[in-house]
């Protein structure tokens, strides 16, 4: 991810640290969590590489335009005549006003500068400069939008800012076959829950892909699956973990009964009918993958202790056509354990930022969360976070690879 020049200011002893061998390693230090240096690093060396900005549904319709944060700047998205969405930098080339300010949505056949009227088509070509038209030697060609690279996947939007973190396709690699069953591009929304969570990123990312948690603050959850077993997937190159956990026979899906009020989604095996996946693809997007829907969370750091978390309820059509659909089944489910987690994790961090924390380690089920740690380290290390390195050879856990 990192260029091999950019070092985090995190101390190298403490990186060689989580990057040792499983079963012999430690977790990231505490100032990695809670230090406004890290953050701003983190910012502008894993923020501004591939990572996902929203859902291809939010912006669908020729013509469609938004700016959105992306670290200490905004990008605007801009969807064109030909159905493609496009990214440029929120910067006009004429004396650098924003199109559109930080969370603006317009629809136009134009992107249009307010400040002096220089209007752009959809693809970014400058069309129409008021008080240069007319000048022989001023030549449009030369002034074009700063395209970004963007790339949509089963209806996510990814972006990369920094237009250097090379192919989406490594990124994501190893990730199509975990999802592609769900299709994703083709749910709706049917719910959204919004939490700013007084913790750092990457607390929610390691709490999500463990659940030892479970017994001593989860009984909703405990209720409808069975949290010690499941299994996580094997390692692949890309910048991703996940596992499964399988449903209790009662259970048709995670609600606060195991009742659905949606219908399952067309074409899962009779297995991925009786689990629940949960997917974290580096660094901000959390899928959890359930027969019946897909439940997104999608991280923005707002500063090194706070976080901003969006959640997305998506079903499949022909459920939320039924008279008796009601997306509350999941939503309240969720809610509550997600507030469950809210509160554990600000816990952790007032402790990691208490002054007396150290790094703490792993035991011999978090392997899952030992390739998250070292995914970070490397990239703290200036090296692509993506690299199957550090992997151990004996893996304590079970994974599985069908």
């Amino acid at each position: 991810m990192s260029s091999p020049d950019s070092i985090a200011p995190v101390d190298p002893a403490a990186i060689a640290r989580a990057l040792a061998p499983f079963g012999s390693s430690r977790m990231l230090p505490p100032e990695a969590y809670t230090t406004a240096e890290v953050f701003e690093w983190e910012q502008a060396n894993f923020f501004s590489r591939w990572h996902c900005i929203g859902r291809s549904a939010d912006i669908a319709e020729a013509g469609m335009q938004r700016a959105d944060r992306v670290g200490d700047t905004t990008v605007l998205l801009a969807r064109g005549e030909d159905l493609v969405l496009r990214a440029f930098a929120n910067v006009c080339g004429h004396r650098g006003h924003e199109f559109l300010p930080c969370g603006g949505e317009k629809t136009s056949r134009a992107i249009t500068c307010p400040y002096h009227l220089w209007s752009y088509r959809l693809d970014g070509d400058l069309f129409s400069a008021p008080g240069y038209d007319k000048e022989s030697a001023f030549d449009k060609s030369e002034f074009p939008l700063l395209a970004l690279p963007l790339r949509e996947w089963h209806g996510w939007i990814f972006l990369d800012p920094s237009g250097t973190a090379g192919s989406l396709d490594e990124h994501l690699e190893g990730l199509e076959d975990r999802v592609r069953h769900y299709s994703p591009e083709t749910l709706v929304v049917g719910g959204r829950q919004e939490y700013v969570v007084e913790t750092n990123w990457k607390c929610i990312f390691e709490n999500y892909e463990e659940c030892d948690h479970c017994p001593a603050i989860h009984p909703e959850l405990c209720a409808v699956c069975v949290h010690e077993g499941g299994a996580n997937w094997e390692p692949s190159r890309g910048a991703w973990v996940g596992g499964w956990q399988e449903l209790l026979p009662h259970a048709a899906t995670m609600s606060l009964d195991g009742h659905s009020d949606s219908l399952p989604i067309t074409g899962l095996s009779d297995a991925e009918l009786r689990r629940v996946d949960y997917i974290a693809v580096f660094p901000n997007l959390l899928l959890s993958l359930h027969p019946d829907y897909v439940l997104t969370y999608r991280m923005i750091p707002l500063s090194a202790g706070r976080t901003f978390v969006e959640c997305l309820y998506l079903f499949p059509v022909h459920a939320t056509e039924q008279p008796t659909f009601d997306p509350a089944f999941a939503m309240n489910f969720w809610d509550i354990t997600n507030r469950e987690d809210w509160a554990a994790l600000e816990s952790v961090y007032r402790g990691l930022d208490s002054g007396f924390a150290k790094a703490g380690p792993l035991m011999a089920d978090e392997e899952v969360i030992y390739r998250f740690v070292t995914m970070v380290a490397r990239g703290y290390s200036g090296h692509p976070v993506s690299a199957l390195a550090n992997i151990p050879t004996t893996n304590p856990s079970e994974t599985v690879t069908t």
